[in-house]
């Protein structure tokens, strides 16, 4: 079993002892995709993670100039699109303060004319404070880029395609009123379908960070004891608690072996 599994169970395991001890537990099954990341989402009923980094191609990209068909776009006019579900890049590349610098989507629209082309590069969504949506009964998970002005650019719609073997873009729609819509139909949209083992030691350490603290306020209601002293109250372990402890260990250690003398 891996380390990302491992952690993944115990978060799943604390997040359902939690909801165990709330007043009024919710009965339906959960089916939405907690947001870890930019490009990962752990699944809240604990099938597992969706990760938007095993989407893309060696370079990251789900989409590399593809034509797309666009409202009102001018005679001799062609718009293409670029697209990277969670790596960053930039187009042009040796342009810097371009409008598609850093960016999760860029729109290239390319005039042709008779003298030489001209581009217009477009931003449409970053992957910063992107949005995720998941939906159990589609089993799509919807992620939205947002622009400059915290709204969404581009909705991009993973659906949950064991049968695929590679991404596959099955439409793609872009209009001047609504954010550019795209379902990619991809194996590695369903949980665990894809894992990478990508957790950086940060947040490993953030996650056993928090596991310890909630274990240390759960178990010690139940198992300190406050007393006073002249530098205030403390908290101290109850006796029984070290006795259980001890009594665990004996427990668990393999009894000797007893020989008969036959002879008797």
């Amino acid at each position: 079993m891996s380390l990302q599994t491992v952690l993944i169970t115990l978060l799943v395991g604390f997040n359902t002892f939690s909801s165990s001890l709330s007043p009024h537990p919710s009965s339906a099954k959960k089916s939405g995709c907690f947001k870890v990341n930019n490009c990962k989402c752990i699944m809240e009923d604990g099938s597992g993670v969706i990760n938007l980094k095993a989407m893309g191609d060696a370079e990251g990209f789900l989409a590399r100039l593809k034509p797309v068909s666009a409202e009102k776009l001018a005679v001799g006019a062609e718009a293409l699109l670029s697209f990277s579900p969670c790596q960053p890049f930039s187009q042009p590349e040796d342009l810097t303060g371009a409008d598609c610098t850093n960016v999760a989507a860029c729109l290239i629209v390319r005039y042709h004319r008779l003298n030489g082309d001209i581009s217009r590069y477009l931003s449409y969504g970053r992957h910063d404070d992107n949005e995720f949506h998941y939906n159990g009964s589609k089993k799509t998970l919807s992620v939205s880029y947002m622009g400059h002005e915290e709204q969404p650019l581009t909705v991009v719609h993973y659906h949950c395609n064991p049968n695929q073997s590679a991404s596959s873009i099955s439409q793609l729609i872009l209009s001047t009123e609504e954010p550019l819509q795209m379902w990619v139909e991809n194996p590695c949209a369903c949980p665990n379908a894809c894992a990478m083992g990508d957790l950086g030691l940060g947040t490993i350490f953030l996650i056993i960070l928090s596991l310890s603290a909630a274990a240390y306020f759960i178990l010690g209601s139940c198992a300190l004891r406050p007393f006073g002293s002249s530098s205030g109250v403390q908290m101290s372990p109850e006796p029984s608690v070290w006795c259980m402890i001890c009594y665990l260990c004996t427990e668990n250690r393999p009894a000797g072996r007893h020989y008969t003398d036959l002879t008797h």
